[in-house]
């Protein structure tokens, strides 16, 4: 038995000398390769753009580990933020050694706005004479829309393209909670407020239908519009493709005009080789985006007056945030603070891609916005979604930017209690409470709610919800009656929001940051962006020292999460009807 510990502390001991040695080589490595300059770009080189990885506004979590050899091991960090992709194809215009942009993906992992964005910046591109070729072995609906815009686009023989208009689903959990015995009791204003529709409805109710057709119906016009002018299509004539199925095999995309030609990828580099000048026998010169976001320097001259752009992207909640995945009411509040008190900040820009959250954390962070508004210029940028929650902290700025496929609006409330006493019963369980008033036990999951409590929480949500449109009407210069006709929770598109005056322009980050700088009298300026990431080393830290998630994904771990948020998210909630994946 003695010698039975002594092996057993030797393991333990060999096991944390192996573990605190593994993290020093990993540090040391990483070091290594994170003070390692980046190699300059060889004269007559293309831009490779492969967009089907995961795009955030921002990348928060730039992949320290990024250079390090591939071992099979996913440390799930590296995310493409367009603020870099932006950047990339801004400078690759300018940039004497770039000699065109060449799209390769099958995807795109950004959502509607973000594509919009990347989309438009391509267009600009274009106007340096410098040629953008696109192929791709497998065409969705997304990346097509994008490689439209390319002086040529070529598809893989036996390949496909998608093109059968947007669509979308809603899951509805009703009658699953009814098996488990869970009573979902529900508050809210707003007859389009469909967020807890999945919670009490087993198909969508006819306002949400209405709303979403609609929205969906301005982004797929958008759509037409824009392929049309790239590829000489007319516009009736994509609808009637769209609804023949016309597009069945590759011949057809070409025959229809969608397609220039069909090769392979070996065909691909002799193309992209005459297109450079490059000889037959030598290698085509390329590099990555994520390379060459790492080879750009700061342009322009050094300037005092800066214009700041902060980043709010995830849904709102109390307190602080550390993943840059959310936002924490504290943490944003803090920052748009400091921007507002830094005198050398003369204009603020507020990028948003939130659906939403806690009403209460909303309200904490509109006040920040607005008493920076009053300060200096701040401008609203709106990614792929700024609604309920994240149009409630957009409404006091200066201006407010989106694209014509940004979704908005959603101005309403809920709230959202869970009864589980009947599971309990079923299970076997029971609770006995105690209280030192008749409701001293309000909003517990051991029984429902009476009459009065809810009537109760009714009022907090119409008193909830008549601050929020005020706030709506106030900065947007609207008669609280307008507000609540275009409220009562309906989302609606970019395009149609500007109808309706709930944003003054379309754009993307850099129409905002613009706007910013000529509201605040700026001839030059330098971008700072907020809040200050944090250093490769606190993010291994943090890596090593993260919880071990639940591994659900689909629906279920939509509903995982959604619920999740909820239970720790008390409160009345301006949130999305929604997650919403348009494809």
């Amino acid at each position: 038995m003695k010698g039975f510990f002594k092996m057993l502390l030797a393991v333990v001991v060999g096991c944390f000398v192996a573990f605190g040695l593994i993290i020093f080589v990993v540090f040391g490595i990483a070091g290594s390769a994170m003070s390692k300059k980046p190699e300059p770009v060889a004269p007559n080189t293309v831009l490779r753009l492969n967009l089907a990885g995961e795009i955030t506004d921002r990348a928060v979590t730039p992949n320290p580990m990024g250079s390090l050899p591939s071992s099979g091991l996913s440390l799930n960090m590296e995310t493409l933020g367009l603020n870099d992709i932006l950047k990339a194809i801004a400078r690759a215009k300018d940039d004497a050694n770039i000699s065109g942009i060449y799209i390769e993906q099958s995807g795109f992992g950004g959502g509607m706005a973000t594509l919009e964005e990347v989309r438009n910046a391509l267009i600009d591109f274009k106007q340096s004479g410098k040629f953008i070729v696109s192929h791709s072995d497998m065409y969705t609906q997304k990346s097509y829309y994008m490689a439209s815009v390319a002086d040529r686009v070529y598809l893989t023989p036996e390949g496909g393209l998608s093109w059968a208009g947007l669509g979308g689903s809603v899951m509805f959990y009703t009658r699953a909670l009814e098996k488990l015995g869970v009573e979902p009791q529900v508050i809210r204003h707003g007859k389009f407020k469909s967020a807890v529709e999945p919670f009490m409805l087993d198909k969508m109710s006819p306002e949400n239908r209405e709303q979403t057709l609609t929205y969906l119906g301005s982004m797929w016009k958008h759509w037409l519009h824009g392929v049309s002018k790239e590829r000489g299509i007319d516009v009736e004539r994509l609808n009637q493709l769209a609804d023949d199925m016309s597009i069945v095999s590759t011949q057809d995309a070409v025959d229809h005009g969608f397609i220039d030609a069909l090769l392979y990828k070996d065909q691909i580099i002799d193309t992209l080789k005459a297109l450079t000048g490059t000889p037959t026998d030598k290698e085509l010169k390329t590099i990555g985006l994520q390379k060459y976001v790492k080879t750009l320097t700061p342009s322009g001259v050094p300037n005092k007056n800066k214009v700041a752009v902060i980043y709010a992207q995830g849904e709102i909640g109390m307190g602080k945030n550390s993943d840059g995945a959310s936002i924490g009411s504290e943490s944003l509040s803090k920052t748009i603070r400091e921007a507002r008190r830094d005198s050398t900040i003369k204009a603020i820009v507020l990028r948003i891609n939130s659906p939403g959250g806690s009403a209460l954390a909303s309200e904490v962070i509109w006040r920040e916005v607005q008493l920076a508004n009053v300060v200096k210029p701040v401008v609203v940028s709106m990614g792929d979604v700024a609604a309920s929650g994240g149009y409630y902290i957009a409404a006091p700025a200066s201006a407010i930017v989106a694209s014509p496929t940004t979704i908005t609006g959603s101005i309403g409330v809920f709230g959202l209690l869970m009864n589980g006493k009947k599971a309990m019963d079923k299970l076997g369980l029971s609770v006995d409470e105690v209280g030192t008033n008749r409701h001293a036990n309000m909003g517990s999951m051991h029984r429902p709610l009476t009459n009065e409590e809810r009537a109760v929480v009714q009022k907090g949500v119409e008193n909830v919800y008549a601050t929020f449109i005020g706030h709506v009407a106030q900065g947007r210069g609207l008669s609280t009656e307008r507000v609540d006709e275009i409220g009562q929770g309906r989302v609606w598109s970019g395009a149609n929001a500007m109808d309706i005056r709930l944003i003054d322009r379309f754009g993307g980050l850099n129409e905002a940051i613009a706007m910013a700088a000529e509201h605040a009298g700026l001839e030059g300026y330098r971008l700072v962006e907020m809040p200050k990431l944090k250093s490769p080393f606190e993010q291994m830290m943090e890596l090593f020292d993260k919880k071990a998630k639940l591994p659900l994904n689909g629906p279920l771990g939509d509903l995982y999460a959604k619920l999740l948020y909820l239970s720790k998210n008390q409160g009345v909630q301006a949130l999305m009807p929604y997650s919403v994946e348009i494809r």
